[in-house]
């Protein structure tokens, strides 16, 4: 795809504080230090659309961007070993969780995984939250540039088995070093909001 605008709109919390649900959203969620923001700037072109940060869990809000006027980005906080208190751990919980349960426009969530790491327990209760509720979801190997071809392949057929159906099909190898599977992720996303809007 072309990109002619990509915006910050706003930070959110709960769903009052949403932008108005005008244009169909792809979610970008995974576990903290997995290469989220770097995976949205690869995806626009910006270097610092998303802010990165070597700090994990740095990104505690619901962060909006608008991408050609056409659809929402939306960066979800991350999980995982972020070193914050539990209470905060809960919110942050809940905050994705609301937002994924409740959220109409949700066409799409791009579920963010470390292609040298095996899923977490954190990983694979996202997985099954996600097929309870039925959102569909494509599963984003990144940091593909630290392994050699055979070894990123070898990795992504065990994840894939390790997420199991939901997972088969929807896997991209990409690295935002590289922008190996930039390509692929932006084929992915449009057939899947072309085949939305011609339900």
């Amino acid at each position: 795809m072309k990109i002619t605008s990509a915006e910050f709109v706003k930070s959110a919390v709960w769903p009052n504080q949403y932008p108005p649900a005008t244009m169909p959203e792809i979610a970008f969620v995974g576990r903290s230090n997995v290469g989220k923001s770097s995976l949205i700037n690869a995806l626009v072109g910006r270097k610092s659309l998303a802010k990165t940060s070597n700090t994990p869990g740095r990104t505690q809000l619901i962060n909006f961007f608008t991408v050609n006027s056409s659809l929402f980005f939306v960066d979800l906080p991350g999980y995982g070993f972020a070193k914050v208190p539990r209470s905060v751990r809960k919110d942050w919980g809940d905050m994705i969780e609301t937002y994924l349960r409740e959220r109409r426009n949700l066409a799409l969530v791009v579920f963010i995984l470390d292609v040298r790491r095996d899923p977490s327990a954190d990983d694979l209760s996202l997985r099954d939250w996600l097929d309870h509720y039925r959102i569909p979801y494509a599963a984003i190997l990144t940091k593909a540039d630290k392994l050699s071809n055979q070894q990123a392949l070898g990795r992504k057929k065990l994840i894939e088995k390790a997420m199991g159906k939901g997972a088969s099909g929807n896997t991209i190898l990409f690295s935002a070093k590289t922008r190996k599977g930039s390509e692929e992720l932006w084929q992915f996303i449009e057939r899947h909001l072309s085949g939305l809007e011609n339900r």
